[in-house]
């Protein structure tokens, strides 16, 4: 299911296809295939062979080596070593300088006499050899097969620095656990893309994955769990695997990561999770909790009510793990988690309502705040600093916390005026567990569509935030979370090449940047993941099956965001299938069927999976005239349009451009019939999976006639049919109403009981169409 497609050829010719000298934007400088896209680039006449050379020279004793990572590559895939020397005249010449502005700038010039590299600080000075290693041509994966490729490097003046301060990735081990091997390739791709930060998250519910010495019942029993979900969370009935699940680094192995990503430039930001996300390491120790009860790590993915209850003997623990921490990670940053706290226990604990009452605070979302400064305080004491997801706003903010803003920009937007740094890494672009394309040939992912497009079009500094405050945006990054991912293959297909995607939006200048000329760009580097054994998805074109009103009939449009492709389609009803066609224009939209669209990559030769959509042509296509309330800005992909467009979502996933996503908010939509019609009944379909907060209405009204300032409620019948996830709302109107404009209402299911997950919070409204008959 995730193996890669191998074989992709681009001729050397393309990189080498030659420019004149005056410099231009690096997004239209031809055959440079970088990423993330420089600041500026220019190519010169001439070529240099790289074969000639021996040694560099670097014009101090660095702590670390920029040339380390570099030296290792070539010697790898071309058998060449090239060694430091004292000579000036060497091949490669590093050179540090005090003229650049930007912090991590360097500038890389290729010329007939060698390489000039010149730099600020030592990160741009490797930057600068990571963008030298994409000017090469594409290995393969063992030298033989390098032997006879040509090493002439075009003559280029490349001048970079990154926008953003803070580049990252971060990858959840809890859920799932994969090892020093996986975490090292994990870190080489992200020095590869010029990423700064790996976010590495080792606890949580389901495991505890590193050794506290002072707590050896953290790896004894709070590392294990007793066994782990098959399938969905959401699947009835619930199945497991009956495997016991036991995992963690030793602290000699995280010193040994930190050190291999120190070498290649990178922090890692070690992720310990506190008050909530908590059962593992109450499963250790108890005692650390409010209920008193026994508990057990976690066998299946959600929020849990098992917290560390505020007492002195916790805040004893928690400074004790992390001062271990912080002796293994030297990052200025700690992140201490703080979201998705239920306080059910909270309220429910005598000593924790007398700790309220004691300091004065106003409910338990103060006393998570009390309970993040104390922790805050000793982080500080060492000269550290805390970040937290943005639920660490609520009853306010620690003094000095970074916010990570991850259920919108909304968190981060507020934290950004009080003056706070902030991380952005919302997850309507930068949740890589999300679904990254369309068809059957998806492995099971949490839910969500996030596809390389989406990602290319984040930009962390929203558009509302005043400008004296954009400074205090310090950058974003990419979330893995791993309850649906168990091997590192599977880990590799859901980040790459997504991860490109998003290493871009935060290196590059904001202005100017194309995803047509990014995708051409990713094209010429992907065949260098073959060689390194990287399982990558192949499907990054993205796919849009649209229906329009076009000259007074309804039909499919369909489109891609890459030239050189062919885009085929074929229509399915009943028993009829046509053959596959190319597409021209416009397509006819009869009847009832499945709708199906593939392109055929003319540069690599490969024919991708299909994306399919059901449809439906009813009385209401098109037929939108008002929505009261938009849909949430996270899940509204295809506008209030999709709503009448006959077009039906996946049954199995709320993401994606048809399944429109409501909170808080009831569905009102007004139809406009263009006529006076005979309507019968109104048919609704809606999204049902209370594991993920989702839920169908409580109940429906729907109003007619042919004054749409005047419409009469209509008595209906309710049939409801459950279809796995699906929730299909059918209003018979009884003997049926003559009416140009039909009013339908969905009331919102309100706030998700005690017991359910999310409880407390308000339920989500899914909805993909609303069909007249």
């Amino acid at each position: 299911m995730y193996r890669c497609i191998s074989g992709l050829k681009l001729s050397l010719a393309i990189v080498l296809f030659k420019l004149s000298a005056t410099p231009v934007p690096a997004q239209d400088n031809g055959p440079l295939s970088i990423i993330p896209q420089p600041v500026s680039a220019q190519l010169t006449e001439g070529y240099l062979d790289f074969r000639t050379a021996g040694t560099y020279y670097f014009s101090k004793a660095p702590d670390l080596d920029p040339m380390y990572d570099f030296s290792q590559w070539i010697r790898t895939y071309y058998g060449r070593d090239i060694k430091r020397s004292i000579d000036k005249e060497s091949f490669v010449k590093f050179i540090q300088t005090d003229t650049f502005s930007h912090q991590d700038a360097y500038r890389l010039i290729i010329s007939r006499k060698g390489i000039l590299i010149s730099y600020k600080d030592e990160a741009g000075a490797f930057y600068a050899t990571q963008t030298l290693k994409q000017l090469f041509p594409p290995e393969k994966k063992y030298i033989s097969e390098n032997n006879n490729v040509s090493l002439s490097l075009p003559h280029c003046d490349i001048y970079d620095y990154p926008r953003f301060s803070y580049r990252g990735m971060h990858l959840d081990e809890s859920r799932h656990f994969f090892g020093t091997d996986a975490v090292k390739k994990y870190i080489d791709m992200l020095a590869f893309q010029k990423m700064n930060y790996f976010h590495w998250h080792l606890t949580d519910d389901q495991g505890w994955r590193i050794e506290i010495k002072k707590y050896p019942k953290l790896t004894q029993i709070a590392s294990c769990r007793d066994e782990t979900l098959i399938g969905h969370y959401s699947d009835k009935p619930v199945q497991y695997d009956g495997e016991r699940y036991c995992h963690f680094y030793t602290q000699d192995q995280v010193r040994e990561i930190v050190e291999y990503a120190r070498k290649r430039y990178i922090t890692i930001v070690p992720e310990i999770e506190m008050p909530g996300h908590a059962s593992a390491a109450l499963s250790a120790y108890p005692e650390l909790g409010c209920s008193g009860k026994p508990v057990r790590a976690k066998t299946t993915w959600g929020v849990f009510e098992d917290i560390f209850c505020p007492k002195e003997g916790t805040f004893l623990f928690l400074n004790n793990v992390l001062d271990e921490v912080m002796d293994l990670f030297p990052s200025r940053m700690i992140h201490i988690g703080g979201d998705e706290v239920p306080k059910k226990q909270w309220k429910e604990c005598d000593f924790c309502q007398q700790l309220i009452r004691q300091k004065r605070l106003k409910n338990e979302h103060g006393l998570q705040s009390y309970f993040i400064q104390r922790i805050e305080k000793h982080v500080n004491s060492r000269g550290r600093v805390i970040i937290g997801w943005d639920e660490i706003l609520e009853g306010g903010l620690a003094p000095n916390a970074i916010v990570m803003s991850w259920r919108g920009t909304e968190g981060g937007i507020e934290a950004a005026m009080l003056d706070h740094e902030v991380i952005m890494t919302p997850g309507s672009h930068c949740y890589f567990d999300y679904y990254q394309a369309r068809g059957p040939q998806e492995p099971v992912a949490i839910g969500g569509l996030t596809t390389l497009k989406r990602v290319y079009s984040f930009d962390p500094v929203p558009e509302k935030l005043a400008s004296d405050k954009q400074r205090y945006i310090l950058g974003g990054q990419a979330n893995l979370w791993t309850e649906y991912i168990a091997t590192p293959s599977h880990l590799q297909y859901m980040a790459y090449p997504r991860s490109f995607a998003i290493a871009e939006a935060l290196w590059s200048p904001k202005n100017g940047k194309q995803y047509e000329d990014f995708v051409r760009r990713l094209r010429f580097q992907l065949p260098r993941l073959d060689a390194w054994g990287i399982n990558y998805a192949q499907h990054f074109f993205n796919i849009e099956i649209r229906s329009q009103k076009l000259d007074n009939a309804q039909k499919f449009v369909l489109k891609t965001d890459i030239d050189h492709v062919d885009l085929m389609y074929r229509i399915s009803q009943g028993k009829t299938t046509t053959a596959w066609l190319k597409y021209s224009g416009p397509v006819s939209m009869e009847g009832a069927g499945v709708i199906e669209a593939r392109i055929i990559d003319d540069i690599r030769k490969v024919e991708l999976p299909a994306v399919l959509k059901e449809y439906d042509a009813h009385k209401g296509l098109s037929a939108l005239k008002e929505l009261k309330d938009p849909p949430n800005e996270k899940y509204n992909a295809g506008g209030p349009e999709a709503l009448t467009n006959g077009l039906k979502g996946p049954d199995d996933n709320y993401g994606g451009d048809e399944w429109l996503g409501f909170l808080g908010k009831d569905l009102e939509a007004t139809l406009d019939l263009n006529s006076v019609q005979k309507v019968h009944q109104v048919e609704m379909r809606f999204y049902n999976s209370p594991g993920q907060w989702i839920y169908p209405p409580r109940g429906f009204r729907i109003f007619a006639g042919n004054d749409i300032n005047h419409l009469q409620q209509i008595q209906f019948t309710l049939e409801t049919t459950e279809m796995g996830k699906i929730s299909k709302s059918t209003l018979r109107l009884n003997e049926g109403v003559e009416a140009q404009y039909i009013r339908v209402v969905a009331d919102r299911f309100g706030i998700i009981p005690d017991g359910a997950q999310g409880a407390g919070s308000e339920a989500w409204l899914f909805c993909d169409e609303i069909i007249v008959r």
